[in-house]
């Protein structure tokens, strides 16, 4: 089956949220394989933004972030927590928006284009399953407004997959 998301690149960021998000609730589907979702939402979002050079989940196995679905240059495969941008969100389970990578402590730098960067945790029943990460060659790609509506995006991945059966083993 075929599906097909409609993206108005002609409006500013929080415009092109408004149009993806309701889509979203549609693409995801519960009954599918986490890894689905996940692959489906880092198409849409590479799609969606031309700022973005980078976006793809890191999952959590033994209290370790392993590479899943993305989109974009081959990535770091296992991250620690507390290490990196990914692992420090992960650890804070807060959102990271980092304006110049070069500047945040302990970066790990798997793509050397990457500028700019947000981490968004994925906490399932208090517990952290996993990050959403956006890097782009552009300084300060992301903001505010990316938070918002990535956060929300983040809320409806836990609502609607089904992570009680979800396993990296």
């Amino acid at each position: 089956m075929s599906e097909e998301i409609l993206i108005n690149k002609e409006i500013d960021d929080a415009g092109i949220y408004e149009q993806i998000l309701p889509q979203v609730e549609e693409l995801i589907n519960g009954n599918e394989p986490v890894v689905t979702g996940l692959s489906n939402i880092t198409s849409l979002l590479k799609t969606a933004f031309d700022k973005i050079s980078w976006v793809g989940f890191y999952l959590v196995r033994d209290n370790k972030l392993f590479l899943g679905p993305f989109q974009g240059n081959t990535a770091c495969t296992v991250i620690e927590f507390n290490k990196g941008v990914c692992g420090t969100a992960a650890e804070r389970r807060e959102t990271i928006i980092v304006d110049s990578v070069e500047e945040f402590p302990g970066h790990i730098a798997c793509d050397a284009g990457s500028r700019s960067e947000i981490v968004v945790p994925l906490v399932y029943k208090k517990n952290v399953a996993g990050v959403l990460d956006l890097d782009s060659y552009k300084y300060s790609a992301f903001g505010a407004t990316d938070k918002k509506y990535l956060e929300q995006l983040c809320e409806i991945l836990i609502n609607k997959l089904n992570w009680e059966e979800f396993s990296l083993s």
